[in-house]
């Protein structure tokens, strides 16, 4: 599995989604701009001591992580479809995309990736989760289909 924040703006939020991909052995994958600095004070706060252990990488924009990454399969999560999200079958070597916590994925990465979109069920109050919190549902879904491979 791989977690990829597209141009996420809240330190705390990636602080605690790193923290859960060292736990996890998942790599995560960010999308610049970015809302914050790497070296951001609560950014580090946020990840504790796991930043050693972190498996990370930086994009300066979609269109590079799409060249890299583009023939992997990607799963977007987004409140813009009907798919839940344990009605995918994950395999692996899936990325899955979250976008900014103000706005979500960008409406073209969705258009073109909308066979591969899933949502979280949640009542209809125009919030959702917290990304963090969004980033742990699905990611422990898709582990836990596949055993919880590496987990102990």
């Amino acid at each position: 599995m791989h977690v990829v924040l597209v141009e996420p703006e809240i330190p705390q939020n990636v602080g605690n989604i790193s923290r859960t991909c060292v736990l996890t052995g998942t790599p995560l994958h960010l999308i610049k701009p970015l809302g914050f600095s790497l070296e951001d004070r609560y950014l580090k706060r946020a990840g504790l001591d796991y930043w050693p252990y972190l498996n990370l990488r930086v994009y300066e924009n979609f269109q590079e992580f799409e060249n890299e990454h583009g023939k992997r399969r990607f799963i977007l999560s987004t409140i813009r479809t009907k798919k839940i999200y344990t009605q995918v079958n994950f395999k692996e070597d899936d990325f899955l995309l979250f976008g900014k916590e103000t706005r979500g994925l960008p409406p073209e990465v969705i258009e073109k990736y909308k066979n591969s979109c899933i949502r979280i069920p949640m009542i209809n109050i125009s919030r959702s989760l917290n990304l963090s919190n969004s980033v742990a549902v699905v990611l422990y879904e898709a582990l836990r289909q596949q055993g919880f491979p590496g987990l102990g």
